[in-house]
């Protein structure tokens, strides 16, 4: 159990994925009060709730919020954790506008709408904690190109650490969870075999991340054990950006 999130009111957007179900479950776990939210609907998230919502429409947002704060009386956290990654998203030099449209709509804007409209919540409750999902292509290159991928992620991680230092007197935390390559059904559709072959040389762990172990670091960004972190990347990754040469076995 991650200390420090007890009671807690924490909202998860992207809970029907699999990195949003774990962290529903370990924060409810922890003992705080979840409610999951996806475009997609889901049963079993295991929140206390789980509202299907448009995070691309500032409307809905607003209301997604106003509902949350409603019920629960105040919001304590928010785990902003939508995203896609689209299969014909590639090189810049061939990328289709409109896939790189809609990846950063659907990365980016959701993200900036989640904080406008939610965290106004955590300063009228005196405080809480962001955390914004974004990727380790947000700080390295990759000769195996998503443009619109990587570039929807360095803006999270720009428009993070921007939140971190405006809110930082509002004893609002802001925080960034950059995850390497995860074991997850979207990757699976996403990547070949020969194409996870060629990122697990990088990896000196040997394999990719389980969706609970960034579930239990977005945990322990959300509570108040991390309470005198923000404007950080956490980069949950296996060793890959600190690694030169892996290990052969």
């Amino acid at each position: 159990m991650t200390a420090g999130l007890d009671g807690k009111v924490v909202v998860v957007t992207g809970a029907a994925g699999a990195i949003g179900r774990a962290a529903v479950s370990a924060l409810a776990g922890a003992g705080a009060r979840v409610v999951g939210v996806d475009i997609a609907t889901a049963d079993d998230t295991g929140a206390e709730i789980f509202l299907t919502t448009d995070l691309t429409s500032e409307p809905a947002v607003a209301e997604l919020y106003e509902m949350v704060a409603l019920r629960f009386g105040r919001i304590d956290g928010l785990f902003n954790n939508a995203g896609v990654a689209l299969p014909d998203d590639g090189s810049a030099l061939t990328e289709d506008i409109a896939t790189f449209e809609r990846t950063l709509r659907v990365n980016v804007t959701s993200i900036l709408l989640c904080c406008k409209h939610g965290i106004p919540h955590l300063v009228a409750g005196g405080g809480g904690a962001v955390v914004n999902t974004a990727s380790l292509v947000a700080s390295m290159g990759s000769a195996v190109s998503q443009i619109g991928y990587t570039a929807s992620k360095g803006a999270v991680l720009a428009l993070s650490r921007e939140l971190a230092v405006e809110l930082a007197r509002t004893n609002v935390r802001v925080n960034v969870l950059s995850p390497g390559p995860v074991q997850s059904p979207m990757l699976s559709a996403l990547f070949t075999a020969d194409e996870v072959a060629r990122r697990m040389v990088h990896v000196p762990t040997g394999r990719f991340a389980d969706p609970a172990e960034i579930a239990d670091a977005a945990a322990f960004l959300l509570s108040d054990r991390a309470r005198h972190i923000t404007g950080h990347d956490l980069r949950v990754d296996g060793g890959i950006s600190a690694a030169y040469v892996t290990p052969e076995h």
